[in-house]
């Protein structure tokens, strides 16, 4: 009796796709020290008790930036530098305060973000309005996501200028930055302040000359962050 002939394997192609498309969706802020958008985190603003402020929509936003705290500090003649208090959030934790962007564009062409001061320190309804010649600056700034094989974006020092003038941030070259990043400066240290631990950030800096009068009220400013879709260096 023959054999029996064995049966012909049969082989037939099917394909998978899988395609994205820009999302336009707010990126919630993350913890600066763990970048994750996944977990999100709820920064506290000590300027705004409702704050803080949502971001801005995608695809290519600002998710949050810190509001800086100087702190409560005895008035003196003295040349003073002030730090900034840590970024708190809600769940208790203190982290370095810092400003998040979001690229969800999918282009890959890079972005700058920059900062202004609106002005110098005032407070318009006492003598002394105005803390002239005093400087915040912005150092040890480094750029953080949870994105592997992109490179990061640039993250210079910073001297704010009260006269309205942009200072570079964060940028972004082309094919680089895409995805959620972080500029978190310094790092969280606790400090003495008269007679209280304070969680301060020494990379964020308020410098007030001595011979600025200074009256026993709050001075404050205002700082707009700017997102552009070209890089400066371009």
């Amino acid at each position: 009796m023959a054999p029996a002939l064995a049966a012909e394997d049969k082989t037939y192609t099917s394909n998978g796709i899988v395609e994205f498309i820009p999302s336009t969706d707010p990126t919630l802020p993350v913890d600066p020290t763990d970048p994750d958008p996944t977990n999100p985190v709820v920064p506290i603003d000590p300027t705004d008790p409702e704050g803080p402020e949502p971001g801005t929509n995608g695809p290519l936003s600002i998710d949050y930036a810190s509001s800086l705290d100087f702190g409560k500090n005895k008035i003196t003649n003295k040349d003073e530098v002030y730090y900034a208090n840590a970024q708190e959030l809600t769940n208790g934790k203190f982290v370095p305060n810092y400003v998040q962007v979001s690229d969800n564009r999918g282009t890959n062409t890079g972005w700058a973000l920059t900062v202004k001061q609106e002005g110098q320190f005032e407070n318009k309804t006492t003598q002394h309005k105005v803390l002239t010649g005093s400087v915040i600056k912005l150092s040890n700034g480094v750029a953080a996501s949870n994105q592997i094989d992109v490179t990061a974006p640039l993250s210079p020092s910073i001297e704010l200028d009260a006269s309205g003038a942009a200072s570079n941030v964060m940028t972004a070259a082309n094919e680089t930055g895409s995805g959620t990043w972080v500029d978190r400066f310094g790092t969280v240290t606790a400090e003495e302040v008269e007679g209280e631990t304070v969680q301060k950030n020494k990379a964020i800096s308020l410098e007030v000359p001595g011979s600025t009068p200074k009256d026993a009220v709050k001075y404050s400013t205002q700082l707009t962050w700017t997102l552009t879709d070209t890089p400066i260096n371009e």
